[in-house]
């Protein structure tokens, strides 16, 4: 039999090419003009399941993007492996900070640049190589399902409906996911917990029409004034979230979790050095990984009022809007974090303004169970491929689904991820380091000979 890495160095430049194509999709799930590219994505999937070994893999219709399923069963007796990705990215903007085409990948050095290249294009193509090696070898030692998404950036809004609808059709012993990082190219992770999500958008609205800033400004209330005092007065000198309530059903970890925790590598200084920030900042009392794995947290990813062209224009906006998210921890309900939040900046806007706020979107956190087989057999994967066991981690990030699957499926997930912080997902410039990406296929499959025993 051929082993793993001789396969990988015989087909790496197909594996490569065909991942190009996928990429090659501007599948943006925000923006409706790219509807078209969705289905697009979906069919290149399906296809991609059927060259790899699937009995079966057909784009299947939700209330939004369509989800593509594939599957081979060897065995009604064997362990069924659900594999998770998604096909949808995020937008390219702005587009003038990239050194490249956003869809047109270019390996620079020892990656792969590209928007999709990690999130989640590059990292869900490495379950399509690994199937395909164990069909070939036949060596595939569990049934295999999967589910690929075109939502997941926009917060999943159809798949929960979808999956309570195709329950039977996806039962399975534990779903397989990359979509999360690791420490570092030569410390393995599993991803552990995952933070929850609540997104807002709030609008101000001050005078029926943009007025004139030099007769009106000083009598009238200027909805950009009003929205960044309300907007600052959310978090205290502390790093404290002031929302009423807001902290009620956060679950405090133990003393002997944080220890934990604090073994995890970590260079503060370098941590800085690579955002190039003089310090840190956030809630007092926690250190950086622990504000960003263990503790909730609030951010504004993007505001807007008025005249903002080039040159000057004396205008006092009619109205100011803005996005927020808020990363929740277990076990705070992410529609009770929206519902607040809109109680709290209705109640502390002035009269002279009106504020809407819109929840869009959000979803729970996620615990794993790391005494599960499957959490076993992940961790003997990473020691044989890397030398060494992986270091659970929390991840700052959120996958509103992995909570819905567990409700919904009665399923828990496994988080073997292989991004690494330098990826720039999300970002300008996304990359994907190349040793990752065929490591994670070998590890997948060392993933899958464990599991299966």
């Amino acid at each position: 039999m051929t082993s793993i890495k001789d396969y990988i160095e015989t087909h790496k430049e197909r594996f490569l090419e065909e991942l190009y194509g996928l990429i090659r999709i501007p599948s943006i799930s925000s923006e409706t003009e790219h509807k078209p590219d969705m289905e697009r994505a979906a069919a290149y999937w399906r296809e991609q399941l059927l060259k790899a070994g699937a009995d079966r893999a057909e784009v299947m219709p939700t209330e939004g993007n369509p989800v593509v399923y594939g599957e081979k069963k060897i065995d009604p007796h064997a362990k069924t492996v659900l594999v998770y990705g998604h096909y949808d990215v995020m937008p390219v903007d702005p587009v003038e900070l990239w050194k490249t085409d956003p869809f047109e990948p270019q390996i620079i050095g020892d990656r792969l640049y590209a928007r999709g290249a990690n999130d989640d294009k590059g990292q869900s193509f490495m379950h399509a190589k690994a199937f395909e090696y164990m069909v070939r070898e036949n060596c595939l030692p569990c049934n295999v399902k999967f589910m690929l998404e075109g939502e997941e950036e926009i917060g999943s809004p159809s798949l929960e409906k979808w999956c309570a609808e195709h329950k039977q059709m996806l039962e399975a012993d534990i779903i397989l996911v990359s979509d999360t990082s690791m420490i570092a190219p030569d410390i393995p992770s599993i991803t552990v917990g995952l933070r929850g999500l609540s997104y807002v958008e709030v609008k101000v609205t001050g005078p029926n029409k943009d007025l004139h800033s030099g007769i009106f400004g000083g009598a009238v209330a200027n909805p950009a004034n009003v929205l960044a005092g309300l907007i600052a007065g959310l978090i205290d000198e502390n790093g404290h979230i002031t929302v009423p309530g807001f902290y009620d059903d956060v679950v405090e970890i133990s003393a002997e979790e944080r220890a934990a925790m604090a073994k995890a590598p970590f260079d503060e200084a370098a941590y800085r050095k690579a955002l190039d920030i003089a310090r840190t900042q956030g809630e007092k009392g926690f250190s950086t990984i622990e504000r960003t794995g263990i503790r909730p947290s609030l951010d504004v990813n993007g505001m807007w009022s008025g005249y903002t062209g080039e040159g000057a224009k004396t205008v006092l906006p009619s109205t100011a809007h803005a996005k927020i998210s808020m990363r929740l921890v277990p076990d705070q309900n992410w529609e009770k974090i929206g519902r607040q939040i809109a109680d709290c900046l209705q109640q502390r806007a002035p009269q002279s303004v009106k504020v809407e706020v819109n929840v869009l979107h959000g979803g729970q956190a996620y615990g794993a169970d790391l005494q599960s087989d499957a959490y076993k057999a992940a961790e003997q994967a990473y020691l044989e491929v890397y030398g060494k066991l992986p270091i659970p981690t929390r991840s700052g990030g959120s996958i509103p689904i992995i909570a819905a699957f567990e409700r919904v499926l009665g399923i828990k997930s496994l988080l073997m991820g292989f991004g690494l912080e330098a990826d720039a997902i999300h970002s300008p410039n996304e990359s994907y380091l190349l040793e990752n990406f065929y490591r994670g296929v070998e590890t997948i499959v060392a993933f899958y000979k464990h599991f299966g025993k």
